[in-house]
């Protein structure tokens, strides 16, 4: 079954396919699909809170006693090694940002964080690695990443 996002505004539509179609690229490694979703991910304002939203959601489900460094190193690990064959540039100190700014933990003291490319170009890739444990489909995570981000901006 195919999720539609008709419901959502033009622009989280956008994130929502865009999300969707990098992260089935980036399980089935197809290098192909995966630049231009990563292009549309990257141009998408907002894209990196939605998937940061859906790597927190994992996350939790993953490790419902909550998680430690060792679990984050593993995380960390298995994303890099399933993902360096077809990726080799990809950068385990982003993803390491991208795990600790789900938890809410990113501190990026003196360092840039990492830019909006390279978020869009590593969040399927740890997206992917998560989903795969689950075996939920994306859209759920996706739909209820929409609903925090709808819920934060409300009380903001």
């Amino acid at each position: 079954m195919t999720t539609t996002w008709r419901h959502l505004p033009a622009s989280a539509r956008e994130i929502a396919e865009a999300a969707t179609e990098a992260v089935t690229a980036a399980a089935e490694q197809d290098d192909e699909t995966y630049g231009p979703a990563v292009e549309r991910l990257t141009s998408a304002d907002r894209a990196g809170l939605v998937l940061g939203g859906v790597v927190r959601l994992l996350l939790e489900q993953g490790h419902p006693d909550g998680l430690d460094g060792d679990d984050v190193r593993q995380v960390l690990e298995r994303c890099v090694r399933s993902n360096a064959a077809w990726r080799p540039a990809i950068d385990p100190h982003v993803l390491l940002v991208l795990l600790a700014g789900a938890l809410g933990v990113y501190d990026p003291g003196d360092d840039a964080p990492p830019d909006p490319a390279a978020i869009a170009r590593h969040a399927p890739l740890l997206v992917a690695d998560l989903l795969a444990a689950t075996g939920r489909p994306l859209a759920d995570y996706l739909s209820a990443a929409f609903a925090e981000v709808a819920r934060t901006e409300l009380h903001d």
